[in-house]
């Protein structure tokens, strides 16, 4: 007959009990002893994989290992006892964690749920405990942008000498990226602050009939992706007025608009950060207060 030990929605079979009393006071170990920690900022893409890298000292030989989600939510994600690897706990990662031979965890494919904190615990053949904390962020693949084209100083029956354009562009339905600018064709590619507008997204440019053929490009990117556009404004400054043609005041109606959310998008994400914090912190302090009024026997 072969009995079985259901735990944190695992079944385990009776002779790895010994291992998970082993588990339960290595994570105890961790909550009342000191530990050498460090941390780290990992990216990801989503639909993609990353790799939470297990950093070690080259003599820190490991008996033991734990990973764990700590937030948004707090959640077994793998250990390693005995030289067996484990994964199959219940988490938002079952199915989707694979913990590697040098105690690496990957996980895919990701989510845009899945950005959060993590923490990898250590220790060593003589009792010997290092924590490593890591924060994954989640972003979602940048589209190609749109570039929309103001003409400031409309042409007449006479060409005009000068064409000043505003260039604005647009990622749809997507944030946290970075806009930049760069003119085609220069050795030097940067653009000058003071032609940007509404975090870079609006670009000002002044044309001469020698910028005939000068392109710009507006590029979109975040830590793991990029794509750009590019257009050549001098065509549109020749093009004859017409009923729907755009103007500087146009660009105004989207400039304007589009910084006041930016604005409040900031003060909503500082906000989230610091209730976050605060509620996490307040759960930690109960947490203790309650250990403290009921210690373990």
């Amino acid at each position: 007959m072969f009995w079985i030990w259901a735990v944190e929605g695992v079944c385990w079979p009776l002779w790895r009990r010994t291992g998970m009393w082993s588990l339960w006071s290595l994570l105890l170990w961790e909550a009342l002893l000191p530990t050498r920690a460090s941390s780290a900022q990992v990216h990801g893409q989503v639909g993609g994989s990353v790799l939470l890298v297990a950093e070690r000292p080259a003599s820190f030989q490991v008996r033991e290992a734990i990973w764990r989600s700590l937030w948004p939510s707090e959640e077994l994600l793998a250990t390693f006892f005995r030289g067996s690897p484990e994964t199959l706990y219940r988490s938002r990662f079952l199915g989707r964690a694979q913990l590697h031979s040098n105690l690496s965890l990957e996980l895919q494919p990701l989510e845009s749920g899945d950005s959060g904190n993590f923490s990898v615990l250590l220790v060593d053949t003589s009792g010997r405990a290092q924590t490593q904390l890591l924060q994954l962020k989640v972003y979602d693949a940048v589209p190609r942008p749109v570039v929309q084209v103001f003409i400031a100083v409309s042409g007449d029956a006479l060409l005009p000498k000068t064409c000043q354009v505003f260039l604005f562009c647009r990622a749809p339905n997507i944030s946290d990226i970075t806009y930049s600018w760069r003119r085609e064709g220069t050795i030097d590619f940067g653009i000058e602050p003071r032609g940007l507008f509404a975090d870079g997204q609006v670009l000002r440019v002044s044309l001469g009939p020698g910028d005939k053929s000068v392109a710009y490009s507006c590029i979109v990117s975040n830590p793991v992706s990029w794509d750009l556009a590019t257009v050549t404004p001098w065509e549109s400054c020749h093009r004859e007025a017409a009923p729907g043609k755009s103007s500087y005041k146009d660009v105004l109606l989207v400039v304007v608009p589009i910084s006041l959310l930016l604005t409040l998008a900031g003060l909503l994400s500082a906000w989230h950060s610091y209730y976050s914090g605060k509620k996490q912190k307040d759960v930690c302090i109960d947490r203790v207060a309650s250990e403290t009024e009921n210690p373990l026997v």
